[in-house]
């Protein structure tokens, strides 16, 4: 049995967090031993080049003691209960002082962090609240680093940009469930869908590990239509935001001075929804996050507003990435589970003059897909099914929408370019992860926008 050193610090998982935890603790002159529960994990070469004098140990935790360690650090993708550390986290949880307590990346990073922290959390959308609040901050002037699960990983803004005083990060729950307190200037919980539940255990499980980005907030932001997303107990300072006209002091959206559908704050009107250049109103609700942390942040209106009227999205995140026929194409990748496609269709589906074609499909992670099946119905001229769920999909749509199954993505494609008529949107919103095909969510979406722009540049050569 392999031994950490006394007084070592232990970092579990051999990944992107993994590796900044490394640098981290390297940087601070900490000692520190790696391990992986993977015999061979990606990168053990580069790692070793890297830290030659490292210790890693590879396989089950179970052959590691590391009771004499000084601290169990765990990459977010390790999940607490695993054998080995399982009673360590339990021992942690409990508040026993008299073991090595475990902590995940974020943890490490609230030690450090030398300015104010805004942090975003939710099932979907927090990527983009995530970026359109740090380019805001970057409009308005502040010194802002913005990262976490989204980019830079968080202990490596630390050194990348010591001088910033505003971090804004996306937090994940697995990064959430790891961090006794982050103490945050202010905090968005989005939206909570079922994903993840093979790590949580149920929707109870994944809410509390969510609410975690509550502990010690100054200000938080909440989904007014949606009660997963509210602490357990109000904080002080609280606001809300919602889709429905808004009550009270609520962030919302409302017939404008001209009876189109503004942004507004309470009774105050602050923009009209077509100047934004994200469409969707999913999206509008995005925006409004934001904009009440901005506010909340000390942010200035004119420069909040000229980020929304010009930030385009980010790549497979609702991405338009063809037009062609009087037909588009949005690639929504990153769309892994029912909630996040839930808010693509209902976005998008009633801004058209058509339909849409909806590509869905690939691992579900045990998901519920009926509640797919209603919105669909109503948005949906056919739903094109693939990968390793695509039966269990087209068991939940079966009677309200027109269903086909493909064995592939692009088979997918051409299916949807036989189907899609002039007004139409040729959606990939795939409520499922990509492993069964794609190494992940991102090739998937590159994959989906070849595919549309070959065919979309194929159709307009064949225009007269």
């Amino acid at each position: 049995m392999t031994t950490v050193p006394p007084g070592y610090t232990l970092v579990v998982g051999l990944g992107v967090s993994g590796l900044a935890i490394a640098r981290h603790l390297a940087r601070r002159g900490e000692p520190f031993m790696m391990a992986d529960t993977r015999a061979e994990p990606p990168g053990l070469a580069d790692f070793r080049a890297a830290f030659p004098d490292v210790a890693v140990h590879t396989g089950s935790l179970t052959e590691l003691d590391m009771a004499g360690a000084r601290e169990l650090v765990l990459s977010p993708g390790v999940d607490p209960l695993t054998p080995g550390i399982a009673d360590y986290w339990r021992a942690t949880l409990a508040g026993r002082a008299d073991v090595p307590r475990v902590v995940g990346e974020i943890a490490l990073f609230v030690r450090d962090c030398p300015g104010r922290i805004a942090a975003i959390t939710g099932s979907n959308a927090k990527s983009t609240v995530t970026t359109l609040l740090g380019e805001m901050a970057a409009e308005a002037g502040r010194r802002v680093a913005v990262g976490g699960n989204l980019g830079t990983p968080a202990l490596d803004l630390l050194a990348l940009q010591p001088e910033a005083e505003l971090f804004v990060l996306e937090l994940s729950s697995f990064q959430l469930e790891t961090t006794p307190e982050l103490g945050a200037a202010c905090v968005a919980f989005l939206n909570l869908s079922e994903d993840h539940l093979d790590r949580h255990g149920d929707m109870a499980g994944y809410q509390a590990a969510k609410r975690a980005i509550f502990r010690g907030a100054t200000h938080a932001v909440v989904n007014a239509e949606d009660p997963w997303t509210w602490p357990a107990a109000p904080l002080s300072s609280q606001s809300r935001f919602t889709t429905r006209p808004p009550q009270g002091d609520e962030w919302g959206i409302a017939p404008g001075p001209e009876g189109s559908p503004w942004l507004m704050h309470g009774a105050t009107p602050l923009m009209a929804t077509r100047e934004m250049r994200l469409a969707g109103r999913h999206n509008q609700a995005n925006a409004l996050a934001a904009l009440a942390m901005g506010t909340y942040l000390g942010l200035e209106w004119p420069a909040m507003r000229r980020v929304l009227a010009r930030f385009p999205g980010l790549a497979h995140r609702g991405e338009l990435v063809a037009e062609a026929g009087g037909i588009r194409w949005i690639n929504d990748s990153k769309g892994t589970n029912v909630g996040a496609t839930l808010a693509a269709i209902d976005g998008l589906g009633p801004t058209l003059t058509g339909r849409l074609v909806w590509l869905g499909g690939g691992v579900g992670k045990g998901a519920d897909f009926s509640p797919l099946a209603e919105p669909l119905g109503r948005h949906a001229r056919e739903a094109i099914v693939f990968g390793a769920d695509a039966e269990r999909l087209a068991q939940a749509l079966a009677g309200h929408v027109a269903v086909t199954r493909c064995a592939t993505l692009a088979e997918a494609v051409a299916r949807a370019v036989v189907v899609a008529e002039p007004g139409d949107c040729i959606l990939l919103s795939p409520a499922c992860a990509s492993l069964d095909q794609f190494t992940d969510y991102r090739s998937r979406g590159d994959a989906f926008r070849a595919e549309a722009r070959a065919r979309g540049a194929a159709d307009e050569e064949r225009q007269p």
